[in-house]
């Protein structure tokens, strides 16, 4: 009996789906004998809207003038959800490289950071490379996310790395990686508490420091409308004026915050066609649900932010607590008598 011909569409559509299969596998390379399985790329789409001098600061910092001369790798700091690592990203496609991202942690290894071994199926030590290597490698752009999450330890095993060097180290492999010449980087900083303090070592070598500030006004209504095209004028107005609102009040509610909020409200409104919810009702719960109950009335947050923040108030010491400051008996209250027989 003859066997049925095999169809050529399915044997195609096989080789294709096994091809993007390979495809896919991680780049194996070797260095000093050791294999290594890098990570894949990161891809994303890298629009960069307004402050367009910190992107041009971005680039100058990953330029070389000489064979002589090595980049530098900038600290990027600001409030969260300003748009710090999409900056990083925008520079990275205007460079045509390839792009890698580590998001660092308070319990980051140095071993995460460089080569990690992997027990395979067959009982083997596979050794696998961290994106920030993999970028090194391949001659590519690394974003170490939230650096300053990172402990001490951590940030030393970089510190060739980031000097005249470029080279890092890894005892776990045993092995020493030299950077390629086309490697860049960049570290995204948040200013907030749940940090570490940097060494002043490693700070020496992140530099400059390029501050990311909130968007104006019209720069916000725009990343708005890239991220959410399909918000009605109505939404995105009262979204702005919230936020820029905010910005004014020194609070940190951020374009991220934004865009969130509003993708909620928008959600809400879609939930029930039928019975849609009115736009300021719906923009309203998603302030609360999304910010809080604190951000419906921003001045007064701002307050108690202040307060919170000592304000201008002079700082109280101990018997502040229990004398008023024109008490005889406060152990601190100058007297004028003791002036005079001074």
């Amino acid at each position: 009996m003859n066997s049925p011909s095999p169809n050529p569409s399915e044997d195609r559509s096989s080789k294709h789906s096994e091809s993007d299969r390979f495809a896919r596998e991680p780049e194996v390379v070797q260095i000093g004998g050791v294999e290594l399985k890098l990570a894949h790329p990161y891809e994303a789409a890298g629009d960069w809207i307004g402050q367009n001098e910190l992107l041009m600061q971005l680039l100058a910092c990953w330029l070389t003038v000489d064979e002589t001369d090595i980049p530098l790798t900038p600290r990027l700091i600001g409030s969260p959800g300003v748009g710090k690592t999409q900056l990083a990203i925008a520079a990275t496609k205007r460079q045509g490289l390839p792009l890698y991202i580590y998001q660092c942690t308070a319990d980051t290894r140095p071993e995460d950071l460089l080569i990690t071994p992997v027990l395979s199926r067959g009982g083997e030590i596979a050794y696998h490379a961290s994106p920030l290597v993999s970028a090194m490698i391949t001659g590519g752009v690394c974003i170490l996310d939230e650096g300053n999450r990172m402990n001490e330890k951590s940030w030393a095993s970089l510190a060739p790395l980031f000097d005249t060097r470029r080279y890092v180290e890894s005892i776990v492999a045993g092995i020493t990686i030299p950077a390629s010449p086309e490697f860049r980087s960049a570290v995204t900083m948040n200013q907030d508490e749940s940090t570490f303090e940097i060494p002043d070592y490693i700070l020496s070598r992140l530099q400059p420091t390029l501050q990311v500030g909130f968007p104006n006004k019209q720069d916000e209504m725009a990343i708005l409308q890239y991220h959410l095209p399909f918000a009605e004028p109505e939404m995105l107005a009262l979204t702005v004026d919230f936020l820029q609102r905010s910005h004014e009040l020194k609070l940190d509610f951020s374009p991220r915050d934004g865009i969130n909020l509003l993708r909620f409200a928008i959600k809400r409104m879609k939930q029930n066609p039928s019975h849609p919810v009115a736009h300021d009702a719906a923009w309203q719960e998603a302030l609360e649900k999304c910010l809080g109950d604190e951000a419906v009335d921003l001045e007064s947050l701002a307050e108690r932010r202040k307060r919170t923040l000592g304000g201008d108030a002079v700082p109280l010491g101990l018997a502040d607590l229990f004398f008023d400051s024109d008490d005889p008996l406060h152990p601190d209250r100058e007297d004028e008598d003791d002036d005079d027989l001074i």
